[in-house]
């Protein structure tokens, strides 16, 4: 089963909306709070050098930037693992 961690912050619409994303294909997901969590911001921020939430960790992949960057990536990677393959040359940010 496909697995994700989602770092976000309180009130974030992009990050409720990679949530409801990964809900909608029935993926299990950890949050992590990068406000009130500093472990997991210094864990967001080693992985992807930026210090801005959504930051989306699927399958090993790490996807950043505004939900309207992130869902291409994540759709695609998301119906490869239903379909049981890989996704095509998609690169993360």
């Amino acid at each position: 089963m496909t697995r994700a961690t989602v770092y976000t912050v309180p009130n974030c619409a992009d990050c409720a909306a990679v949530k409801r994303l990964l809900e909608t294909h029935g993926v299990e997901y950890t949050e992590r709070d990068v406000r009130a969590d500093e472990t997991a911001k210094a864990e967001m921020f080693a992985l992807t050098n930026v210090r801005i939430a959504p930051v989306t960790v699927l399958d090993g992949q790490v996807f950043y930037g505004e939900f309207d960057d992130q869902r291409p990536q994540l759709e695609a990677l998301l119906h490869a693992a239903s379909d049981g393959g890989a996704p095509h040359d998609r690169a993360t940010q």
